[in-house]
């Protein structure tokens, strides 16, 4: 028996319909067998810690400050200086990075949004600066990676593949990561040292305060003593966890490079997928 003959046009109609939207629906929102690359991408743009902790870096004056002399003071106020004078290129680096996994996460995925704007954000250019570890291949992966993404997101990406994007991008990535590496470390002994200048006022001076009268004002000083260290005991953590999620992003993206004709293995897939759990997780922690 013909099956038009058999079912009525509008059921005919409406069950053809199904089928086709059935053969088509697929569980991500993208092609399946980069769903992984992409969710290594989106986690990588969102890892936490590194913005937040060049803020502290620079506003590491306005903390110190009550707790210095006059003469430390002077000393204080050319370092604040200068750390607010390097801020926007340390901020600026990390925008390049998140504007490049944000573009990967583009290519590999079906949906097509416009990220010009963004590349207005990312500023002329960095400056060298030997104090930090900032150096000139630093500066030069910058200008590459910047260079990239306008040749890229400029074109509206065409005749680019997610492949190509790691392949031209993956040396200008590590040394920007690496870069975000060593400021984070310098963030940290930066911190250890504010650590060590304002707790150490305490332990020099409340030993020396045991006059009766001197009780209360003591009580006071050991209270604001033990919530500090408790305040830098938190945030010597979370360098910790900032350096981790770093690292990870640069073995995720490197592997990829290792792999470029293999991004859609099994291995792979399960590979990028664990990169992209551990990153969400170090995130999830630093929001603690």
């Amino acid at each position: 028996m013909n099956l038009r003959r058999f079912l009525s046009l509008p059921l005919f109609l409406a069950l053809a319909a199904s089928l086709l939207l059935a053969s088509c629906a697929t569980p991500t929102s993208g092609p399946v067998s980069l769903y992984e690359v992409r969710q290594f991408a989106d986690a990588s743009a969102r890892i936490g810690g590194y913005g937040e902790l060049s803020r502290r870096y620079r506003d590491t004056y306005q903390r110190e400050q009550p707790y210095l002399s006059p003469a430390a003071d002077r000393i204080a106020r050319e370092n604040d200086a200068r750390r607010r004078a390097v801020y926007d290129d340390f901020v600026s680096i990390q925008k390049s990075l998140v504007l490049y996994m944000q573009t990967l996460s583009l290519l590999a995925g079906e949906a097509r949004y416009d990220l010009s704007t963004q590349l207005d954000d990312l500023g002329t250019g960095l400056k060298a600066n030997a104090e930090s570890g900032l150096q000139g291949r630093h500066i030069a992966a910058y200008t590459g990676l910047t260079r990239l993404l306008t040749r890229v997101i400029a074109s509206g990406y065409q005749n680019r593949s997610v492949a190509t994007m790691v392949r031209d991008g993956d040396a200008d990535v590590q040394a920007l990561l690496e870069a975000m590496i060593t400021l984070t470390r310098l963030y940290a002994k930066t911190n250890e040292n504010e650590k060590k200048t304002v707790l150490g006022i305490f332990d020099v001076e409340i030993p020396f305060s045991a006059k009766n009268q001197d009780r209360m004002l003591v009580t006071l000083a050991k209270v604001h003593y033990l919530n500090k260290a408790t305040e830098y005991k938190l945030v010597d953590k979370r360098y910790d966890l900032a350096l981790q999620g770093l690292t990870k992003v640069a073995q995720g993206h490197q592997r990829m490079r290792e792999n470029l004709n293999n991004l859609t293995s099994d291995e792979m897939r399960k590979l990028l997928a664990a990169y992209g759990r551990d990153l969400v997780a170090l995130r999830d922690a630093l929001s603690d």
